[in-house]
């Protein structure tokens, strides 16, 4: 049976939020190397300038935005900005996010929802806006970096594991939604990773049992080159020595 040709990322536009550090910057890397018109976004404006020079200079293509993903407008500009510069968005990456570690009964409100608007609603808006042009372009793949903590719970994370379950669940909601035209939602399960996001607030953590965001970063672009016919709606990537899943 002859296959489908897969979906090269050369010359797609391409939002991934979070894009100044860790998994985002990986996956700014990645995309940019295979050719993608890549948009930096990032709460902090120094470090997606960063992320986009990098690109630039090694003869790539990328701009950089300051975006913070859990303000409703400025989610929203960040969408309007890519297709006003690139024409269109093909792949919308919600990499961003963000955590409290204390006990549910230490929390503030204002940490909660903080965490909450940052991992959860922010990736509501900004697939809402992304899906509204894909449609219009009968085509486009968005991307939602979930975590362990969707699956498996451990004490002092509770913010963090309802953001990020409920991410998942939105992830495979709007896979059943958007399928119907022609576009791909898929959930990324991350286990540990060496990012800042661990390593500056668990400076003792064991470093063995982390993966290379850039193993991340590749297993990504891997399934957005997929062929058209296909779609993977949750993908789990794992360290060999995971410690937070079986």
């Amino acid at each position: 049976m002859t296959q489908s040709h897969p979906i090269l990322l050369k010359d797609q536009a391409v939002l991934v939020t979070g894009g100044g550090s860790g998994l985002g910057s990986a996956l700014c890397e990645q995309l940019a190397s295979r050719g993608a018109r890549v948009l930096v976004v990032d709460l902090k404006q120094a470090a997606a300038e960063a992320t986009a020079q990098r690109l630039n200079e090694a003869g790539h293509r990328a701009e950089a935005l300051a975006c913070d993903v859990s303000q409703q407008e400025q989610a929203e500009h960040a969408v309007r900005h890519i297709v006003d510069r690139f024409g269109r968005i093909d792949v919308l990456v919600n990499n961003a996010g963000t955590d409290v570690t204390c006990s549910a009964t230490e929390m503030e409100v204002a940490q909660w929802d903080r965490v909450l608007q940052t991992n959860l609603h922010g990736p509501f808006v900004l697939a809402r806006a992304a899906a509204r042009q894909m449609m219009g372009q009968a085509s486009g793949q968005i991307v939602n970096i979930t975590s362990t903590a969707a699956k498996r719970q451990w004490p002092n994370a509770s913010a963090y594991h309802a953001s990020k379950t409920g991410l998942l669940a939105l992830s495979h909601a709007l896979h059943t939604e958007l399928r119907p035209a022609g576009i791909k939602v898929t959930a990324v399960v991350a286990g540990g990773m060496l990012t800042p996001f661990l390593l500056d607030r668990f400076p003792d953590i064991d470093r063995s049992t982390l993966q290379d965001p850039a193993n991340v970063a590749l297993a990504i672009c891997n399934i957005l080159e997929l062929p058209a016919v296909t779609v993977v709606p949750e993908i789990t990537i794992l360290p060999m020595r995971e410690t937070s899943w079986p």
